[in-house]
């Protein structure tokens, strides 16, 4: 026998020795589940630009055109306590456009008629009260508009104005958002045998909306300060809060003291922290408060970095103020404003 023809049968009989071992064994197997967690974020062609309107503050607003070569636009933006005041200019309109409508776009991305604008020697003007705090403007030549999407004829659209930061849609609907996939993958325990494997069920947690309106910092007085009020909803609903923000005379901090009256109960195994969150999305944790049963006053005094910024209030895990948390995670309960 050759000694090539030894050495195929040496290895066949290897593999055959190795084929019953397995045989023998138990196999086990791992289920892998992934399941992915889309957040709404605006296009990177702006057609999304939902935001909240500060109270109290005139924000002159621009409407770019769509499609209206050299045609102009502007929004002059007022809330107050008793509904939002607006102001639509237009100017530089082609000979054949007549008339347009306004509409509102909420975060749910539902939308509102305003009225109407006609126009007269290529330029309008149109003024309306609505009860909406949150929303972008369109204006569009169809009168019954229900969504809007990609296949929406408009004239113009409203652009983010400086120092908000867009809202975050609830119901996303057309071209208004994209989406980001952040994919988290949980790895089932071996089971015993091939025949039944276990597959482990992950639960996404709803995206929780951080995003405030700017208080427009730069505008306030240097040295002094200004008192906030706040409105809480969920855990805290009922208390009440005083903030003071006083920006430093030199320099770009600005001192924030927060002054608890009232104060709820922290849900079990929470506690509420303040965060200050910048035009470009970064966080900063001011402070924390473990509450107690029967402790119903509090204060966080924390400075803020940022040259604007917004203010929120979120309950928090225990286990996670203990390391270092850096950005929310938890239930937002309190809206800070401006008081009107």
């Amino acid at each position: 026998m050759s000694k090539r023809l030894t050495g195929v049968l040496g290895a066949t009989l290897i593999l055959l020795s190795l084929a019953i071992v397995v045989v023998g064994q138990t196999p086990t197997t791992t289920t892998t589940t992934t399941t992915t967690k889309t957040q709404a974020i605006q296009n990177s062609d702006g057609t999304y630009t939902i935001v909240e309107y500060p109270v109290g503050k005139e924000t002159v607003v621009t409407l770019n055109p769509i499609g209206l070569s050299g045609a102009t636009g502007t929004a002059t933006i007022l809330r107050a306590a008793d509904g939002t005041n607006i102001k639509v200019s237009l100017a530089s309109l082609p000979a054949e456009v007549k008339a347009m409508n306004v509409y509102a776009v909420d975060p749910t991305g539902a939308i509102t008629l305003l009225g109407m604008i006609e126009a007269a020697n290529g330029a309008g003007t149109f003024t309306t009260t609505a009860p909406l705090t949150k929303f972008m403007l369109i204006t569009s030549p169809e009168t019954d508009l229900s969504s809007y999407s990609p296949n929406t004829k408009i004239y113009f659209r409203s652009a983010v104005p400086s120092g908000l930061t867009v809202i975050p849609i609830t119901n996303a609907v057309g071209e208004q958002v994209g989406a980001v996939a952040v994919p988290t993958t949980t790895v089932a325990a071996p089971t015993e045998t091939v025949a039944a494997p276990t597959t482990v069920t992950v639960t996404t947690p709803a995206v929780v909306d951080y995003t405030a309106s700017m208080l427009g910092i730069p505008t306030f007085k240097r040295g002094d300060d200004t008192k906030l009020k706040i409105n809480f909803t969920g855990a805290m609903e009922g208390a009440r809060a005083n903030i003071f923000i006083e920006p430093r005379k030199n320099g770009k901090i600005t001192e924030v003291r927060m002054r608890f009256h009232d104060l709820k109960e922290a849900p079990k195994g929470t506690a509420y922290i303040l965060w200050a969150v910048s035009p470009t999305g970064e966080f900063s944790k001011l402070g924390q408060i473990i509450n107690v049963k029967g402790r119903n006053e509090a204060e966080i005094k924390a400075e803020v970095p940022f040259d604007d910024f917004g203010l929120f209030l979120t309950t928090e895990d225990l286990g996670a103020t203990k390391a270092t948390i850096i950005k929310p995670s938890g239930q937002r309960v309190g809206i800070i404003q401006l008081v009107p």
